[in-house]
């Protein structure tokens, strides 16, 4: 007991001098405080260790240390002014430290272990260190959202959460950094998250900011309601570039590039920066489908025209490897697609007119595209598409079987000419009838349509250089026969003695003319053909190779051609939508209108509106497949 009285007054003598301590002096107070600590602990443990000796047995039930650190404790000023004044320079020291400045952590550390071992760390300190960080962020949070942009701002919240946890290891107690960085992240973050997003969401996915966008997702996983919030600002991104990909009909040529383009970017994000998240996966492919959808129609034509422009002879762009990743990203933005039997009907067209005129690149490649459209649609969304390489089978067997009745038809047409100015044109004809009577007499019932666009025909030719072959369309083989029959043709000439189309024959006496390989000369020269331009054979025509291919220049499809397929892909809609409402009622016998058109939107395999719907039901009642029921006029009957 004496022991301990003599101790208790001791403390107290030494919290008297920090009483009249001077108050602007803080460092050189806390420096004091913790020396005097210091000199009370080493204290203690000798008093401890010479008690020990002493008696072993008392000193284990009743600690000195405990008794000397119960003296400090029960001497404290009533008022905590000693405490009070410490704690307020532990705070400014950590302001200090905050704003840049540097500060002893030793001696931090050391206080800060001094109000743990006094129990009295979370009252008197931990809930102002905290007050004191939420007022310091909050108003940081709002000063620097208005001064700096988002990818400094990302930056800065990361330093500042790295600076408190470096804070907890150096000297704070480690059950302060759970509500230190949450008050941290809530202050930097949770205020301002719709704030980031949408001042710098689009900047940083526009640019491709990469890093900041990974530190964006790293961050706003700590904040209670921050992913699900960047991911409602990244689907409507994802959403409103689309749809301008999409909805801008002048960039309608390059709108399929873009399209791809912009799937792999967004994909890059989500694997690389927000951790492969499923959740942002599936959204991104919500957004796709919505705005890919928003304009129908026009996105799976170009989506055919663009897989055409691919799979065409001369593009070499490619390997066999990348034409493969070009097609399986192609399939992606495929899937998206509502309307697939738009794509199927530019797709068959244009696969008709690769396979006729030998355009097409690889039969693998096509064969490959197929195989992937038929694993994503079915087998009857290819049938047709695969029916058309059976065709050109059984179209080189019929070849074979006609030039082995006909022998004489395949001789050169250079020797078959007569003198005539319309010979060449005349044996066109000629040639057409006898395969005509050829083909009608193995095939009864069937009819013949014939694409003057899509002939050619191999040339045999003499320059001054020496014999070449020409490799032509039917057309320029019409035009260049004629300079069999005479040195100079104008414009006027050639086409009353050909019969081609104006606009046609323009593009083919330009590839004749004006192209790489020069076989007519144009008189005057210049690129585009004129009304007055003269035309004579080019004696002096030069090439390396023996045969030459002539590309004809090719025509972008008209406007006609492709409201004719639009036409064909809505009628085929609505005999679908017919088919699909007699089968439910044959089945149903009696069905209202609202579950009518719920069956239908089920059965039905492209979008369609009510108002549609609803004109193909009337269409029906009038041609008696169905009828209203008397006393109800929304609901069906049908009528066997």
């Amino acid at each position: 007991m004496q022991l301990r009285q003599v101790c208790e007054d001791h403390v107290q003598a030494q919290i008297h001098q920090f009483r009249e301590y001077p108050l602007h002096c803080v460092l050189s107070f806390l420096k004091r405080m913790n020396r005097c600590w210091q000199d009370h602990c080493r204290q203690t443990i000798m008093i401890r260790s010479i008690f020990l000796f002493l008696d072993r047995t008392y000193v284990l039930q009743n600690s000195l240390v405990s008794s000397g650190m119960q003296a400090v404790t029960v001497h404290r000023p009533p008022d905590g002014a000693v405490q009070k004044r410490t704690v307020d320079g532990i705070l400014e020291q950590i302001e200090r430290e905050r704003n840049g400045e540097t500060v002893d952590r030793s001696l931090l550390r050391s206080l800060l272990g001094m109000l743990s071992d006094l129990q009295v760390y979370k009252e008197s300190f931990e809930e102002r260190f905290l007050m004191e960080t939420d007022r310091l962020y909050a108003a940081e949070g709002q000063r620097l959202m208005q001064e700096r942009d988002v990818p400094e701002y990302l930056h800065h919240v990361a330093r500042r959460l790295e600076e408190e946890n470096d804070r907890v290891i150096s000297y704070l107690d480690q059950s302060t950094q759970k509500p230190l960085i949450s008050n941290v992240e809530k202050q930097l973050l949770g205020e301002h998250m719709t704030a980031i997003l949408q001042k710098g969401l689009s900047i940083l996915l526009d640019g491709n900011r990469v890093m900041e966008l990974a530190l964006l997702y790293q961050l706003f996983s700590k904040v209670k309601g921050g992913l699900p919030t960047l991911l409602q600002h990244w689907r409507d991104y994802i959403k409103s570039f689309g749809g301008e990909i999409v909805g801008t009909p002048e960039k309608d040529k390059d709108m399929v590039q873009d399209l791809l383009d912009f799937k792999d970017k967004m994909d890059n994000v989500a694997q690389g920066c927000f951790n492969r998240n499923e959740s942002f996966i599936n959204a991104m492919k919500e957004a796709f489908e919505a705005f890919i959808n928003n304009r129908p129609n026009k996105p799976a034509e170009l989506i055919a025209k663009y897989v055409d422009c691919k799979l065409r002879a001369g593009n070499k762009e490619a390997t066999e490897e990348e034409m493969e990743r070009i097609l399986d990203k192609i399939m992606i933005i495929f899937r998206f697609i509502h309307g697939k039997d738009v794509f199927e009907a530019f797709y068959k067209k244009d696969l008709a007119k690769r396979l006729l005129v030998g355009k097409s690149a690889s039969v693998d490649a096509e064969k490959s595209m197929l195989s992937k459209l038929k694993h994503e649609c079915g087998a009857a969304f290819t049938s047709k598409l695969e029916g058309m390489f059976k065709d050109m089978e059984l179209s080189k067997d019929v070849m074979i079987q006609f030039k082995q009745v006909n022998t004489d038809s395949s001789m050169s047409l250079k020797y078959l000419l007569p003198c005539c100015r319309h010979s060449s044109v005349t044996l066109m004809v000629k040639l057409q009838e006898v395969f005509k009577l050829f083909y009608l007499g193995k095939h009864s019932g069937r009819k013949l349509q014939w694409q003057p666009t899509l002939g050619h025909a191999v040339l045999k030719t003499e320059f001054k250089e020496g014999k070449k072959e020409l490799q032509v369309s039917l057309f320029q083989t019409l035009v260049l026969l004629m300079f069999n029959e005479g040195e100079e043709f104008s414009v006027e000439e050639i086409k009353s003695a050909t019969g081609i189309e104006e606009g046609e024959l323009r593009r083919t006496l330009q590839s004749l003319a004006c192209g790489k390989a020069r076989v007519l000369n144009k008189s005057p020269r210049g690129k585009d053909i004129e009304d007055g331009d003269r035309f004579n054979f080019n004696n002096d025509f030069r090439h390396k190779l023996f045969r030459i291919k002539i590309n004809q220049i090719q025509m972008k499809e008209t406007v006609e051609e492709q409201v004719s397929t639009t036409e064909r892909v809505f009628q085929d809609r609505q005999y679908q939508i017919d088919a699909a409402v007699v089968r439910i009622m044959k089945m149903r016998k009696t069905l209202g209108h609202n579950l009518l058109v719920s069956e239908l939107y089920n059965q039905l395999k492209f979008p369609v509106k009510p108002g549609d719907l609803k004109k193909r039901i009337e269409s029906l009642i009038d041609r008696d497949y169905m009828e209203r029921d008397k006393e109800s006029p929304n609901q069906y009957h049908y009528v066997a």
